[in-house]
């Protein structure tokens, strides 16, 4: 069996630290891509809220119509 060098052991050493972190940013770009996908569709859905608490405020800050009452005959 062929043995290693000390200097092939540090440089498989190295090349080894270099994959995993480029295989942890491969994985922090996907799990950024996701929270980016959750605070869009969070927007969207604070965007429709404030819309219908529009609508409501308005229908309730509009002043009610009198109904005119027919005197009763007494």
């Amino acid at each position: 069996m062929a043995t290693l060098s000390l200097s092939e052991v540090i440089l498989a050493v190295i090349i080894g630290t270099l994959a995993a972190i480029v295989y942890s940013l491969r994985v922090l770009i996907l799990l950024e891509r996701r929270v980016a996908g959750m605070e869009s569709n969070i927007e969207r859905m604070t965007n429709r809220v404030l819309k219908e608490e529009t609508i409501i405020e308005k229908a309730i800050l509009k002043k009610p119509k009198k109904i005119k009452r027919k005197k009763s005959k007494r």
